[in-house]
């Protein structure tokens, strides 16, 4: 594989690494698909193993033979762009997380169905944009038993590179895709919905009622209104988490893994 050394900012080839926002990296289409960048050596070695294609990568010099090295010998064939700390630094706009970068290829998006017809929980996320608790969400998913996640249009998205390093690649691991449309359509496809939400009529999280689901969607709000009236409506169901000391709700991620937890498949 080609190392090139860059001295400037303006290098031809880093543009992916720099200049490019996480829309446009989305959009780029070189021959089929867009962009997304993985950081740090251990969550690119998770996207490698899970199958991904990378493109390039950008590492610090002194990491050419040592965190970069292993990956540098399992991508044949593409450019690996070097230069020193603060260079690169200044190239990206932070510092490099164990100082390597790669550039990947976007998968094509798997449909609804194709991603639900074996599983037993799912979880449903709507409307949230924060990308840490994205991340987070993702790396409950995965060590808690979700098989799939779904993810509303107005939610970030999962392979946004500071997602995908706070979830150390479980992005990667757990099947997802986005949902264009109401929750109902995963009635159609045998699941009960189970609504995270501080209601009236909510039940709690243990209630035996829950524990018999053989196939359930878990759907979780946003950070600050949670989840929209309507689809709290539609839902099957809807469950809060017994609180103390009058706390009303916790962090989305912190109340996802709790429920994630409970509600997993016995």
């Amino acid at each position: 594989m080609p190392i090139i050394e860059i001295t400037s900012l303006t290098h031809p080839g880093v543009e992916i690494f720099s200049t490019l926002t996480e829309a446009q990296l989305r959009m780029k289409h070189e021959d089929k698909e867009g962009i997304f960048i993985a950081e740090s050596p251990k969550v690119i070695n998770v996207a490698l193993n899970a199958g991904f294609e990378p493109l390039a990568i950008l590492c610090e010099k002194r990491h050419i033979t040592g965190d970069a090295a292993e990956i540098i010998s399992r991508c044949d064939d593409i450019p690996v762009y070097t230069g020193e700390r603060e260079l690169l630094a200044n190239l990206t706009g932070y510092t490099l997380t164990r100082g390597v970068l790669c550039a990947m290829r976007r998968p094509s998006t798997p449909r609804i169905e194709e991603i639900c017809r074996n599983a037993r929980r799912i979880v449903v996320i709507d409307g949230v944009v924060d990308t840490t608790n994205i991340g987070a969400l993702f790396r409950s998913a995965a060590a808690l038993g979700i098989d799939a996640v779904l993810l509303t249009r107005n939610s970030c998205d999962p392979l946004n590179r500071r997602a995908v390093r706070v979830s150390m690649g479980s992005v990667f691991l757990v099947p997802w895709t986005w949902l264009d449309n109401d929750i109902n359509i995963l009635n159609d496809l045998g699941f009960s919905t189970v609504a995270m939400a501080l209601t009236d009529n909510s039940i709690s999280i243990d209630d035996p009622l829950l524990k018999g689901i053989q196939r359930m969607a878990i759907i979780m709000g946003t950070e600050g209104d949670g989840l929209p009236a309507e689809t709290i409506a539609m839902a099957d169901y809807a469950a809060k988490i017994p609180m103390s000391y009058n706390v009303d709700s916790l962090n989305v991620a912190a109340a996802a893994a709790v429920a994630f937890w409970e509600l997993r498949s016995r």
